[in-house]
């Protein structure tokens, strides 16, 4: 029996959590819960699963927690859902938090000892240099649960890594594949939000939209696999099948392919070294499918993906910057405060201005966060 701490429960990642341990009682227990406030969702998560604790962001709803539920450890604001990830009790911690609140509960975890079962991927971004060093000391295992990566691990096992010749990573293209800047001058949150395969938060859809979410992916693959950027492809795969490969020296390509459902990392990473048979989801048919595509991304429309290759080789903190800016204007986006292609037109300028501190120090990492958050408001008034 594996106790699992699941960290964003009640959002897009942590639903499909619960729905591969809803699947698998014997195998997995549910430790302790987090969210931020939605209260309804997590009452019936408690009632079904019944952890031992649980945290929520907002202090109103924690309380409102205790008095329903007296019996549980009950625990609020960031700093409890950092005690809750550095609890010693549980084999693995699920971190499906968004944004970079996922990064001390990460380290939190990794310095307790525990498995990670990412699906954070701010925590790789922000602070990659710190958490692979740190789960390195403490001897911790990171499993990917992005869809992406969790397919460049199932493609390395049994090999080699250091016959690697390159990563390639397959991106949807979004609800605005095919579209010139021209198309993009006047699109809406609405239009950005219709992603044509899977079914994501807001944050993460409107960044497969810019291509920036494919940028991150970059990075995170570079921290997870110790792979030089200039060795991490993007390619362009609107069926999402293929979720992304693995070329060695000899030229040979592994691939893991499936239907898109995030179910099927997640249950890799809970269930690894072993596959556990996974009947939510259906089975890929190829004769269905009919046919694989392939295409160059468009970075001169889409310019998010050279703005995180370029980020990334900067090294430093300009990642952890330019992650802390995209949260703020996709946010903004959202609110109708900028336009879409503002988005890229500031994160080159946030990038462009800013001040990169030491990568490998908690504090620098957050000082860095929140100096380009602060100027990237700025530029939002000035742009308004």
């Amino acid at each position: 029996m594996k106790k699992i701490t699941l960290l964003g429960s009640t959002g897009s990642i942590g639903t499909q959590t619960l729905d591969v341990v809803r699947e698998n009682p014997e195998l997995y227990q549910i430790h302790a819960l987090a969210c931020a406030r939605n209260t309804e969702i997590l009452f019936r998560q408690i009632r079904e699963f019944h952890p031992e604790a649980v945290s929520l962001l907002s202090e109103e709803a924690a309380e409102k927690t205790r008095q329903a539920f007296p019996e549980l450890r009950v625990y609020s604001g960031r700093e409890g859902l950092e005690e809750l990830a550095g609890d010693e009790t549980p084999d693995m911690v699920v971190n499906a938090v968004v944004g970079m609140a996922g990064l001390m509960p990460t380290y939190r975890a990794i310095c307790a000892g525990r498995t990670i079962a990412l699906a954070n991927k701010e925590t790789l971004v922000a602070g990659g240099h710190l958490i692979m060093k740190t789960a390195a000391e403490k001897g911790v295992d990171i499993l990917p649960v992005d869809s992406e990566h969790s397919a460049v691990f199932q493609s390395l096992q049994g090999s080699e890594r250091k016959r690697v010749r390159r990563i390639i990573l397959t991106a949807s293209g979004g609800a605005f594949r095919g579209y010139s800047r021209e198309d993009l001058q006047n699109v809406t949150a609405a239009q950005a939000l219709r992603h044509p395969n899977w079914d994501m938060g807001a944050k993460v859809t409107i960044d497969s939209s810019t291509l920036m979410n494919k940028g991150f992916e970059v990075a995170e693959a570079r921290w997870l696999f110790d792979m030089e950027p200039e060795r991490i492809d993007v390619v362009v795969h609107p069926e999402s099948i293929i979720h992304s490969m693995v070329e060695y020296e000899d030229r040979a390509v592994m691939a893991q392919l499936g239907v898109p459902d995030m179910r099927v990392p997640i249950n890799y990473a809970l269930g690894y070294p072993d596959r556990i048979p996974l009947p939510l989801t259906e089975t890929l048919d190829f004769v269905k499918t009919a046919k694989l595509t392939f295409e160059q991304p468009d970075t001169d429309t889409f310019r998010c993906l050279k703005i995180a290759y370029d980020a990334l080789k900067a090294g430093g903190t300009y990642c952890t910057a330019l992650n802390a800016a995209d949260e703020i204007l996709v946010e903004a986006f959202l609110q109708g405060k900028i336009r879409y292609l503002e988005i890229q037109e500031l994160l080159q300028k946030i990038v462009e201005q800013h001040k990169s501190r030491d990568p490998e120090d908690p504090e620098s990492i957050f000082q860095a966060d929140a100096e380009a958050r602060e100027m990237t408001k700025k530029m939002i008034e000035e742009y308004r």
